[in-house]
């Protein structure tokens, strides 16, 4: 299990948009430009005014088929202690291991309350999601691929290992960092330097911002502004 990120570290980073962490994780060169997020099927579908940071916990689920016997499967409650084995804050990644993701819905009002009260603070998953306006009401987040009436035969068949939403893998522990852009990981060993060098390139493009908005532009001011930021 990765060692949790302080909290101040964790309050820097909400402060900041999901596009500015992106770019300041570039600089220190620990990972390909095009891995460590998710890609767009993770939509936010429950307000996004705000970034949410938390530590990922993790579960696999079916809902597609019912069971041999009886009407419905047993909830299961015992990744809940799991759970809370997991740093707070935390953020519920559910994989739909189902051929077909998204039959049914495991999050609904019910459930976001419950992990609320136990510490998360969203909820990402390739499957579906529901009761989306009561949700957003809470202040939990939503981040999915579909959103369905029902939950169908939803119901958790594993949980604690690594997962895979959006093509991005997710294993217990990771930071994840979301908003209405997306969903991205965030090296643990480098998060507390981040915002510094967050600060650096906000500077950077503002003194670009600024300079479009002053009028008189010329080629060469651009290229002298830009130098840097794209690259």
């Amino acid at each position: 299990m990765k060692t949790a990120v302080a909290p101040e570290t964790l309050q820097a980073l909400q402060s900041l948009d999901t596009c500015t962490v992106a770019n300041a994780i570039e600089t220190f060169g620990v990972r390909l430009r095009n891995e460590g997020y998710a890609d767009s099927s993770m939509r936010c579908l429950t307000g996004c005014d705000s970034p949410v940071v938390g530590h990922a916990v993790t579960a696999r689920i079916r809902c597609s088929s019912p069971p041999v016997t009886g009407g419905a499967f047993v909830d299961r409650t015992d990744w809940w202690d799991h759970l809370l084995t997991i740093p707070g804050p935390r953020i519920v990644v559910i994989e739909d291991v189902d051929e077909k993701p998204g039959g049914g819905a495991f999050i609904g009002e019910v459930h976001a309350a419950i992990l609320q009260a136990l510490g998360c603070v969203a909820a990402i998953t390739n499957g579906s999601v529901r009761d989306l306006p009561a949700i957003t009401r809470s202040g939990f987040r939503l981040f999915a691929n579909h959103v369905s009436v029902s939950h169908a035969y939803v119901h958790v068949v594993e949980f604690g290992g690594p997962v895979k939403i959006g093509g991005l893998e997710v294993k217990p522990g990771d930071l994840l960092h979301a908003d209405a852009h997306g969903v991205l990981s965030v090296p643990s060993d480098i998060a507390a330097a981040i915002p510094q060098a967050a600060t650096v390139i906000i500077e950077r493009e503002r003194r670009v911002l600024d300079l479009c908005k002053a009028g008189n532009v010329t080629v060469q001011r651009l290229r002298d502004a830009v130098h840097g930021i794209f690259n």
